[in-house]
């Protein structure tokens, strides 16, 4: 069977809504989605409230209860009847995430086991036949064919040699 790694963050689970959903609720200021079209979250926050946004990620709780990227559990169901499925993270990064997203898949996505669930600091270690991503970092140095997962902050030129799912349907035509 050929291998997919698929990332986690803004892929499967919407990190990018958690984000905005905390925001509003700690300085009264609603952001969205579209404020982030080819930007990162330091762009879109004011120069006052960077260094504290900064800190979300490595907030206990912060990838819990992470609303599922639409169509993402039912494709990914249909992929790993043809494909080997490796749902890839560099999770490393955020001491609490480890245990939060290792519970958020167990129960999203019960279907994948806990030997294909990858903890890693740096992703060019992967070695799969497709990777499905939302970060540039992580897509250069892969060895075989990226799929750039459509994300607000991915809206940008420098990802245009990538093939581009903007969501689980084309996935799904992509690769089945």
């Amino acid at each position: 069977m050929k291998r997919i790694a698929i990332d986690m963050d803004d892929v499967i689970a919407d990190a990018t809504q958690k984000f905005c959903d905390i925001y509003q609720a700690e300085f009264g200021t609603k952001i969205s989605k579209h404020d982030f079209i080819g930007k990162e979250f330091f762009d879109v926050v004011p120069h006052a409230h960077q260094s504290y946004v900064h800190e979300y990620h490595f907030r206990k709780g912060f990838f819990q209860n992470l609303h599922i990227i639409p169509h993402s559990q039912e494709v990914i169901y249909k992929l790993s009847k043809k494909y080997e499925i490796f749902v890839v993270s560099a999770a490393m990064e955020f001491p609490y995430s480890l245990n939060e997203k290792y519970d958020w898949m167990k129960e999203n996505f019960s279907f994948i086991s806990w030997h294909n669930i990858v903890f890693c600091g740096d992703k060019s270690i992967i070695k799969a036949d497709y990777m499905i991503d939302d970060r540039l970092k992580n897509l250069k140095n892969f060895e075989g064919k990226a799929i750039v997962f459509t994300a607000p902050h991915n809206l940008r030129d420098e990802y245009e040699p990538f093939t581009r799912a903007n969501n689980w349907k084309e996935v799904e035509k992509l690769l089945l």
